[in-house]
């Protein structure tokens, strides 16, 4: 397959990425966005800009290098791409990110609050609460605000690690997850926001609802994602 190829099949899968976002409910009109990554290459597939999902095709989904460069695209790619960009430089297994304004996954986020593993749903995906980010600083919010908000999400994870833990909260802005595909990625996003409502309910029915005793969240977690896991089929 010839460079040209790539970038068309990377596009493609770019394109199904993102129209599955209002699809499941995690943006309206032209809120979030979603990049596939062929490091091989080192480009990536993005949204272009302030475009409508029900408008989008194939040809308007832009290539972008991990310099930031436009290398195919007729449209200015996503005000996001910096943040995916220094996102797939910092976490170097990563092959997809997704950003969207879920409603609850951003509520937590606005609130600028983790979100504690209260029970065994969230377990199967996380041993750890979401983490949410520190609030930016002036200086980046004047400067090159998206690279610093990947700069701000990256910080978040120094003694987490990126592959086990592949969602974020964004404090005051939103959810960003990533996997080792876009579509690895788009499903962490609606996991996220699953987490998102179903920990806010049990914050409100319980103010004082503490977190999953950790042998019970450990065994979940293990049974899915351990050495010796035993969920789902071989």
């Amino acid at each position: 397959m010839n460079k040209k190829a790539h970038y068309q099949a990377l596009r493609e899968r770019c394109l199904a990425a993102n129209l599955r976002i209002p699809e499941h409910g995690l943006a309206i009109f032209t809120f979030g966005n979603a990049s596939a990554l062929d490091r091989e290459l080192g480009v990536f597939a993005i949204k272009p800009s302030g475009m409508a999902y029900d408008k989008l095709t194939v040809d308007d989904m832009v290539v972008v290098d991990l310099e930031g460069r436009v290398v195919e695209g007729e449209h200015r790619p996503s005000s996001d791409t910096e943040t995916h960009r220094v996102l797939y430089r910092a976490f170097p297994r990563i092959g997809g990110v997704v950003h969207t304004h879920s409603s609850h996954a951003t509520a937590w986020a606005q609130a600028m609050q983790s979100i504690p593993p209260y029970g065994t749903t969230h377990a199967d995906h996380l041993a750890v609460a979401v983490p949410c980010t520190e609030v930016m600083a002036d200086e980046e919010i004047d400067g090159d605000y998206e690279a610093a908000t990947g700069r701000q999400i990256v910080r978040a994870f120094e003694r987490l690690s990126p592959d086990e833990v592949a969602m974020v909260l964004v404090a005051g802005h939103g959810p960003f997850t990533w996997g080792a595909t876009v579509e690895q990625a788009l499903y962490n996003s609606v996991v996220l926001e699953e987490l998102a409502r179903m920990a806010l309910y049990t914050r409100l029915l319980n103010p004082a609802a503490t977190e999953l005793k950790r042998t019970l969240l450990d065994r979940h977690y293990q049974r899915k994602h351990g050495a010796n896991a035993y969920y789902g089929q071989d």
